[in-house]
């Protein structure tokens, strides 16, 4: 369980940061139903299918879809407060608070997941 998370965490950063290095993934995720974030979201659904297939086989699929719905409504929801609220990382304090705020609800989603995944395999 603890090698899960540990999967979990790094695959986040990898696809949170250099797998959305393109402007029309960050910049474009505050308009609900943009493929630049849904594009992102789906790199983070991959990755979780990836690390979770190792311990729950088939059924990791479930799960990376619900990480994919997920981590897409978490970003929408940051980057619509950020645009509301002109924040910027060299303008505000609480554009940090912000995305501090985002990374922590991504990493309790992956608690979650594994709870769950582990509790029913």
């Amino acid at each position: 369980m603890i090698e899960a998370l540990l999967c979990l965490f790094i695959k986040h950063f990898i696809c949170d940061f250099p797998l959305q290095a393109s402007p029309w993934m960050y910049r474009n995720k505050s308009i609900y139903g943009h493929v630049g974030g849904i594009a992102h979201a789906a790199i983070h659904g991959i990755g979780t299918l990836i690390v979770l297939a190792f311990w729950l086989g088939a059924s990791a699929w479930i799960f990376a879809l619900a990480d994919m719905v997920i981590h897409y409504h978490i970003d929408w929801a940051k980057m619509n407060a950020s645009n509301k609220f002109g924040l910027q990382a060299n303008n505000s304090e609480w554009f940090w608070i912000l995305l501090g705020f985002d990374q922590l609800l991504h990493h309790l989603t992956y608690f979650a997941i594994v709870a769950i995944a582990f509790k029913l395999a």
